[in-house]
C-alpha cells in the first residue's frame, strides 16, 4: 500500500515515463489511453485527483470510482487489463486521491474506441500513437511476431548461397538433399525449414545463407573498430565493416574455406589485441587477451538475439586498450534482464537463427552460454567480471583485459 508520505513524494517529482496525473472527471477513453500506454511500456500509475501541475484537487466522482475504473479496463482496453486500485485519504487536508497501477503487459494492448483499436506507447510524459515500426517491435517483444520469419522484399532462392545450403543440410544435418537442378524440391525443403516462405526468402534465411545479405538487409552485419587507447578516437587503429552470411563454408574435409560473420569478428579481434604471457611449469606461454570461447559466445549472442526490426544500426564491436564491447541493437527479449541472464534464464528472439547456429556448434544445447562461457570463462582467464548492460535500446557485453 502507498503511504501518504510516499504519494506526496511521487507527486512532488512530477509526471514521467511511469506516472500520470489526472482529474477524476475524465472520459473513459482518456483513462484507458494512459493505462494502455503504460502497459505497452514498462507499466506505471495514473493518479486521479491531481492536476497536471501537481496540485491536489481531490476526487469528485460521486459514483463507485473503483467499479468505474474496472469497467474501463474491461470494456475499453483490448485485451483487458486488471489494475491494482487503491485510495489514499486526506492527502492534502481533506482531499482524497486514487492510484491505478498497471504492470508491463504480456500482450500488446489497445484502446478500443469508436469501433477501432488504437495502439499507444508512453514516451516520456506523453502517451501517443505507436508508429508502424514501433508497433512491429512491440509485437515482437511480446512474442506475437518473429522478424526472422518475415519475407525479404525482392529476395528469391537465387539470392541464397547454394554451396552453404548443401553444406548445412548435407554435412551439418546429414540428411538427403535434392539435386541442384531440382528447384521444386529445394523450394519445398527451404519452405518447410523456414529459410523461405511462399513469398520468398525469410529474414532468417537471408541472414544465414544469403549470397549478399546486406543488399537486402543493410543492417545485417558488424561494424568493428579498434581504438589505440581507453576512449573513442577518430584515429582508430582499424575500422572494418564485417559483411556476409552468418554461416561459414566448409570443404569436404570440414575445413572452413569462407568465413562467416563469427570468424570475421574473431579475426578482427585477433589482429587488434596483443598476446599476454604466463608461466606454466617454468615455461612462458602466450595466450590471447580475451579467450576465443568467450568472444565467440558474445558475438554469436549478438547475432542471434539482436532486434532485426531496428534497421538503422548494426552490431558494434569496439576494442579499447583495457576493454572490449559487443553492442547489440534492441532491448532484451521476452522479459529477460541482465540479472536473469547471469542466472541462466533462456529466451530466444530469433529461434531459427539460434537453431541453425547451434547446429554449427556455435552454441551449446543447454543454452547456458552467458553464465558458463562468458562469466565463468573470464573469471578463470583473468579474474574479471564482465558487464552485462541494457541501455537505450542496446544490450552491451563488456569484457575487461
Amino acid at each position: 500500500m502507498t503511504t501518504r508520505t510516499d504519494l506526496l513524494e511521487i507527486i512532488a517529482n512530477g509526471e514521467n515515463s511511469g506516472v500520470e496525473f489526472k482529474r477524476d472527471d475524465l472520459q473513459t477513453q482518456e483513462l484507458a489511453k494512459e493505462l494502455v500506454a503504460f502497459s505497452n511500456l514498462e507499466g506505471g500509475i495514473v493518479i486521479l485527483g491531481v492536476e497536471d501541475d501537481g496540485a491536489v484537487s481531490g476526487l469528485v466522482r460521486a459514483a463507485d470510482l473503483e467499479g468505474w475504473v474496472m469497467s474501463v479496463c474491461r470494456d475499453k482496453i483490448r485485451p483487458p487489463v486488471v489494475p491494482f486500485f487503491e485510495k489514499v485519504c486526506a492527502v492534502d487536508e481533506d482531499k482524497d486521491v486514487a492510484i491505478i497501477r498497471v504492470t508491463r503487459g504480456y500482450d500488446v494492448h489497445a484502446l478500443w474506441h469508436n469501433s477501432s483499436n488504437r495502439y499507444l506507447l508512453r514516451v516520456g510524459t506523453q502517451s501517443r500513437e505507436a508508429s508502424g515500426e514501433e508497433l512491429a517491435r512491440l509485437f515482437q517483444q511480446r512474442g506475437s511476431i518473429r522478424a526472422e520469419l518475415q519475407p525479404v522484399s525482392g529476395a528469391t532462392i537465387a539470392h541464397l548461397d547454394m554451396r552453404r545450403l548443401r553444406n548445412y543440410f548435407g554435412a551439418i544435418r546429414q540428411q538427403d538433399i535434392p539435386d541442384n537442378e531440382d528447384a521444386d524440391a529445394w523450394q519445398s525443403l527451404l519452405v518447410n525449414t523456414e529459410v523461405m516462405t511462399e513469398e520468398g526468402v525469410t529474414v532468417g534465411g537471408m541472414l544465414l545463407f544469403g549470397k549478399t545479405p546486406n543488399r537486402f538487409l543493410p543492417h545485417a552485419g558488424i561494424d568493428a573498430v579498434a581504438y589505440p587507447g581507453q576512449e573513442q578516437d577518430y584515429d582508430a587503429q582499424e575500422r572494418g565493416e564485417l559483411r556476409g552470411p552468418m554461416t561459414p563454408l566448409y570443404d569436404i574435409n570440414n575445413n572452413i574455406v569462407e568465413n562467416g560473420l563469427v570468424e570475421q569478428a574473431l579475426d578482427f579481434v585477433q589482429r587488434n589485441t596483443r598476446k599476454t604471457t604466463k608461466l606454466d611449469g617454468g615455461r612462458r606461454v602466450e595466450r590471447p587477451v580475451y579467450p576465443t570461447e568467450v568472444l565467440r559466445e558474445g558475438i554469436v549472442n549478438a547475432l542471434i538475439h539482436r532486434d532485426y526490426l531496428l534497421t538503422s544500426t548494426d552490431i558494434e564491436l569496439a576494442i579499447y586498450s583495457h576493454k572490449l564491447e559487443i553492442i547489440s541493437p534492441g532491448r532484451l527479449p521476452n522479459g529477460i534482464t541482465p540479472a536473469r541472464m547471469r542466472a541462466g534464464t533462456r529466451a530466444a528472439r530469433n529461434q531459427i537463427l539460434k537453431d541453425v547456429m547451434r547446429d554449427y556448434q556455435y552454441l551449446e544445447h543447454m543454452g547456458m552460454g552467458i553464465p558458463r562461457k562468458i562469466l565463468k570463462g573470464m573469471k578463470e582467464h583473468n579474474g574479471t567480471e564482465p558487464d552485462l548492460i541494457e541501455r537505450d535500446e542496446r544490450f552491451i557485453i563488456r569484457l575487461f583485459s
